[in-house]
C-alpha cells in the first residue's frame, strides 16, 4: 500500500444552489474513495476559491475523512457549502481553476451540481485532456438535467415531498379563510416540480411553461411567447369555474419558469431584473406571484368579481430540507458510482443510476451542439401522466363552452352574457365555433398597462 504522501487525490466540489442529498454524495464518495486508498479533498464554496487560487488548508479546502462524514448522509444542506461562482465565464478564470486543481495534485474530480456546474465540469475535462478524471453528479430540485426518462435528479423527490406538505397546509388555509392562493414553485426553466407538487397535493390548478409550446418533443422548448393576459385569463377562469359551482377558494401552483414564456415586452413591468453569476435571471428574487396576482385581479375586477388572492413563493424551504429515504439511498449509489467511474478510467461523464445499475453518460450526449450548453429536460406534456394531472384540475375546458347549462353558470358569476363570455375566453380552449369566433383584434386590445408592482 502507498504511503499517505503517495496516495492519489480525489477532490469534491459542490456548485449551484442547495438540494437535499448533497451530503449523501459527499459521505458515500469519501468512504468509497478511502476504501480505494485515495486521499479526499473537500473544496469549500464550489469553484469560488479555485478560481482565485486561494488555497488554504482548513480554510478554503479540507481533507475529508470517513469518521467526519459517515453520519452526514441524512442531513440537509452541504457539508462543503456551495456557491454559484462560475469559472466558465472567461478563459483566465477557467485556467486559474485548473491551475489550482493541479497545484493540489488532484487526479480525480467529482463535481456535484446542476446544468451550469455540469457545463463547467465538461470544460475542465476538455481542457485537462485526461490529466484530471472528471465525473459529474447531477443535482437539482428542478429535475431538468437530461437523464433517461423516469430517472430523477437527486433532491427532486425530497423537494416535492416537502412542497406537497406545504401546499396541503395552504389548501386548508384557503378553505378556512375563503380565499385563493397563488403558489409559485422553483423551476427556473422546467415545470417538473410544480406538476409534482400540484398533482400530488391535489391543487385546484397547476400551470407550467411547457403548456405553451408548439413542440411535442420533451427536449425542445420553442420560443413561443404568451401575453400576461393569457396567463391571467387561465387563472381567472379557474376561479370563475369554482365560483360557478359554489366554491370561493382554491390554490393555484405556478412554475416560476412561466416568466420566461411571457412576451419580452412585458418585462418593462419589472425593473432591474436581477441576474446570478451565470447570467441567468434570478427568478426567485422576482415576485412573480405578486405580478400574476395583480394581473389576475384586474381581469376579475373587470368582470365584476372581487375576492382575496394571496401570493406565496416556495423554494428556499425545500432546498436544504433533510432528504427523504429515497434521496438518501439514491445519493449513496451516486457517490459510490462516481468514485468507481473515476478510478476505472471514465472521465467527462455524468453518473446515473438506471434500473439499479451505475451507468455513465458522456458530456457529449447531454450538451446541445447548437448552444454549447447542457440540454434542458422539460416536462413532457404529451404523456398520460400529464393527462391525469389535467383531468383533476379545475380549468376552463371546451366541454364547458359547448354545454349551455355550464356556460350559463360561468357567465352568471361575471358581468358578461353567455355569448360575451364565450367570445372573451374561447381562445383558451382553442374552441372557435362559427357563430362566436375569438376576435383577434379585440384580444390585442385587452392590455394590462395599468399593472404596477408598487
Amino acid at each position: 500500500m502507498n504511503s499517505k504522501e503517495d496516495k492519489n487525490i480525489l477532490a469534491i466540489v459542490v456548485g449551484g444552489g442547495p438540494a437535499p442529498g448533497i451530503n449523501g454524495v459527499i459521505s458515500s464518495a469519501t468512504i468509497e474513495a478511502e476504501k480505494n486508498n485515495l486521499k479526499v479533498l473537500g473544496i469549500y464554496e464550489g469553484f469560488k476559491h479555485l478560481m482565485t487560487g486561494n488555497l488554504k488548508l482548513n480554510e478554503t479546502y479540507i481533507e475529508l475523512k470517513t469518521e467526519n462524514v459517515s453520519r452526514i448522509h441524512s442531513l440537509g444542506g452541504s457539508y462543503l457549502f456551495t456557491s454559484r461562482a462560475s469559472p466558465k465565464k472567461d478563459n483566465s478564470t477557467l485556467s486559474k481553476t485548473i491551475e489550482s486543481l493541479e497545484k493540489l495534485k488532484v487526479k480525480y474530480l467529482i463535481t456535484i451540481g446542476g446544468d451550469d456546474t455540469a457545463y463547467t465540469a465538461s470544460l475542465i475535462y476538455r481542457e485537462t485532456k485526461g490529466r484530471i478524471k472528471v465525473v459529474h453528479v447531477p443535482k437539482t430540485i428542478d429535475n431538468d438535467l437530461p437523464l433517461p426518462s423516469g430517472t430523477s435528479t437527486f433532491g427532486f423527490q425530497t423537494a416535492r415531498h416537502v412542497g406537497v406538505q406545504l401546499v396541503l397546509n395552504i389548501m386548508e388555509d384557503a378553505k378556512t379563510t375563503r380565499r385563493w392562493y397563488f403558489v409559485v414553485t422553483m423551476g427556473r426553466k422546467a415545470g417538473h416540480l410544480a406538476i409534482g407538487i400540484g398533482k400530488a397535493a391535489g391543487a385546484t390548478i397547476t400551470v407550467i411553461g411547457e403548456e405553451f409550446t408548439n413542440s411535442l418533443e420533451p427536449y425542445i422548448y420553442d420560443e413561443i411567447k404568451i401575453p400576461i393576459l393569457q396567463l391571467a385569463d387561465t387563472l381567472a377562469c379557474s376561479i370563475i369555474k369554482r365560483l360557478a359551482f359554489g366554491k370561493d377558494y382554491g390554490v393555484a401552483v405556478l412554475a416560476e419558469g412561466l416568466i420566461s414564456k411571457l412576451d419580452p415586452s412585458e418585462f418593462k413591468l419589472i425593473k432591474d431584473v436581477p441576474l446570478d453569476s451565470y447570467g441567468n435571471i434570478r427568478y426567485a428574487e422576482i415576485d412573480f406571484g405578486k405580478f400574476i396576482k395583480i394581473a389576475t385581479k384586474k381581469v376579475l375586477n373587470d368582470l365584476g368579481i372581487d375576492l382575496i388572492i394571496v401570493s406565496k413563493n416556495i423554494g428556499y424551504e425545500l432546498r436544504c430540507a433533510n432528504p427523504i429515504p429515497f434521496d438518501i439511498e439514491y445519493t449513496r449509489d451516486l457517490g459510490y458510482g462516481a468514485v468507481h467511474l473515476a478510478i476505472e478510467g471514465n472521465s467527462g461523464v455524468l453518473v446515473s443510476r438506471q434500473a439499479g445499475r451505475i451507468i455513465p453518460i458522456h458530456f457529449d450526449e447531454i450538451i446541445d451542439r447548437k448552444t454549447g450548453k447542457i440540454k434542458v429536460r422539460y416536462y413532457d406534456t404529451t404523456t398520460e401522466s400529464y393527462k391525469v394531472a389535467r383531468e383533476y384540475m379545475i380549468r376552463l375546458e371546451t366541454e364547458d363552452l359547448i354545454n349551455k347549462e355550464i356556460l350559463n353558470k360561468l357567465a352568471s358569476v361575471t358581468n358578461l352574457t353567455p355569448e360575451q363570455f364565450l367570445k372573451r375566453f374561447a381562445y383558451l380552449c382553442n374552441y372557435k365555433p362559427k357563430e362566436y369566433p375569438m376576435p383577434i383584434e379585440k384580444f390585442k386590445e385587452l392590455k394590462l398597462d395599468s399593472i404596477t408592482l408598487k
